[in-house]
């Protein structure tokens, strides 16, 4: 397998120089994908230094290097403390997050994460877990489906969407496919803008069979405690709902922005987020690769 197949490292060169490489230091990857970001750092490494990435898909877990200096953990990224400590690596230099689906989950029709061709209905990035995208549609109540539709998805017509889930379940059994799913909400969506909205229901689901929010939250309080002061946190979402957690959290430490100021008004924070975030994919790098161009990636020092 190689990374050309597998995932192209998106914006690859501002992701190093955001994190600033010391050779001699501690990094984590903890999104390994195809391996494009890991490769790249491990050049930049002497002998000293180590990577440690994760990933929680077993496909990833094949393209893992054989290198001293490197440690693959199939784990999700929101035990990131818990690993690190286990390892006795404590504190890293700098953390990197790529939060995209990888060009492979698209591209393998039996994962079910694309509405292109017809697969089963799974989007599970950890293949011995037991919730998939099937068993949302098929037992998850009107109520349920419109408020993840609503809130991971942010889709204006939620309950219209859910409601012909329900109705299509009811009609014709069990959605099992990926095209059966797109059947069952294809009279909701709008022509001038299916594709993009299809999108968005796919993309609900995902985020609700992996947890994705939640596991994101986790491994953002984790960095701040593994980080050395000075340390890098670089990361890179495809979506709103991401990219306001990261802002929020590399703003005021927490998810919700909430800002906490010390007695003279100063913003208390163990985060400084660098000037001139978010950074977005070129012109150039949009063309040569589809898949960047919602790509925005913000970095974090910690103080």
């Amino acid at each position: 397998m190689t990374v050309d197949n597998y995932h192209i490292p998106v914006m690859l060169q501002p992701c190093m120089d955001g994190l600033n490489i010391n050779p001699d230091g501690i990094y984590v990857d903890v999104t390994f994908g195809g391996g494009g970001h890991s490769r790249a750092i491990l050049e930049k490494l002497s002998p000293r230094g180590h990577l440690y990435s994760f990933d929680q898909d077993a496909d990833a877990e094949k393209g893992a290097m054989q290198d001293n200096r490197f440690t693959f953990i199939r784990s999700n990224f929101r035990y990131l403390k818990n690993w690190l400590r286990y390892y006795d690596a404590l504190p890293v230099d700098g953390i990197l997050a790529d939060l995209g689906v990888s060009s492979h989950h698209f591209d393998t029709v039996e994962r079910g994460f694309s509405f292109r061709d017809s697969g089963p209905l799974d989007m599970r990035m950890n293949q011995s877990a037991e919730l998939t995208a099937a068993d949302i549609v098929n037992n998850y109540e009107v109520g349920q489906l419109s408020e993840i539709f609503a809130w991971y998805g942010e889709l204006r017509n939620a309950r219209s969407l859910a409601n012909a889930i329900v109705t299509y379940r009811m009609r014709n059994g069990k959605i099992g496919t990926t095209q059966q799913l797109c059947q069952a909400v294809e009279k909701q969506l709008n022509p001038a803008r299916e594709k993009k909205d299809l999108a968005k229901v796919f993309q609900a689901l995902r985020i609700e069979v992996n947890g994705e929010l939640q596991a994101l939250s986790k491994m953002l309080e984790a960095a701040v405690e593994v980080l050395r002061p000075g340390g890098r946190l670089v990361v890179m979402s495809y979506h709103s709902l991401e990219d306001r957690l990261v802002k929020n959290f590399m703003r005021s430490g927490n998810g919700k922005g909430e800002m906490e100021k010390d007695f003279y008004g100063n913003v208390v924070s163990p985060l400084c987020q660098m000037k001139g975030c978010p950074i977005e994919p070129t012109a150039e790098e949009q063309e040569a690769n589809s898949r960047s161009r919602s790509a925005k990636l913000r970095i974090a020092i910690k103080k």
